[in-house]
């Protein structure tokens, strides 16, 4: 297994180089929208990184759009502003897709707030994308022909949360990570959630928006 051997000192980061893992390091170092970092490699084939060029002798390596927040998973979505905002501008069509599913528009809603943060543009590292973060071959199931839609996005969401309902006997917890994790995985584990770090998280965090959205409808959800 390659290994990326790293000699720590106060300042920038020297590390020596790997090429295989030299992008991995620069995305860990910048983060931030906005970030820049920059690089050198000396004589003897180490190369040193800085978020401040230390001297001409550092070049910048990678600059990161101040927007490319846009595209990433919807819960880093900024702020409690931004999500108010958001849940107000998408709250009306989860309300009324929830009532023509027979679902309670709380948990819809609790399920947006975790998955996306109401960010209809919001893309997952794993590729699942819009308002309910669908996966493309979910998608495909319920006829959707733009995942960026948000209308049909919220529809084939609740359309398969309504299905996992029928499924799991309206048991939540299963629902929620039968959702996030796959039915398969579920049923794998005999019908329980299964034993994943993402997925453990995940289900009361859920469980925990829609208490929240039941005893507060206008509350502003929390991750």
């Amino acid at each position: 297994m390659a290994t990326l051997a790293c000699l720590p000192r106060a300042g920038p980061v020297r590390c020596r180089q790997r090429p295989a893992l030299l992008a991995v390091l620069l995305l860990l170092l910048a983060p931030v929208a906005g970030a820049n970092i920059y690089a050198f490699t000396d004589a003897d084939g180490t190369t040193h990184f800085s978020n401040v060029p230390q001297d001409k002798r550092y070049r910048l390596a990678l600059s990161t759009p101040r927007d490319s927040a846009e595209v990433t998973t919807g819960k880093r979505a900024a702020g409690a502003q931004y999500r108010a905002s958001q849940r107000a501008r998408w709250s009306q069509l989860i309300d009324s897709t929830a009532q023509k599913l027979n679902l309670d528009a709380a948990l819809l809603h609790a399920v947006i707030a975790t998955e996306s943060g109401y960010n209809w543009r919001a893309v997952s590292p794993k590729g699942a994308i819009g308002l309910m973060q669908l996966m493309p071959a979910t998608a495909g199931r319920y006829g959707v022909t733009n995942l960026y839609d948000p209308q049909q996005n919220v529809r084939a969401g609740a359309q398969y949360l309504r299905e996992l309902m029928g499924r799991f006997d309206n048991d939540l917890r299963l629902v929620l990570a039968a959702y996030n994790a796959g039915e398969q995985a579920v049923a794998r584990y005999g019908n329980r959630v299964p034993p994943y770090q993402e997925t453990m998280q995940y289900v009361p965090r859920v469980l925990g928006n829609y208490a929240r959205n039941q005893q507060r409808p206008q509350a502003a959800p929390e991750y």
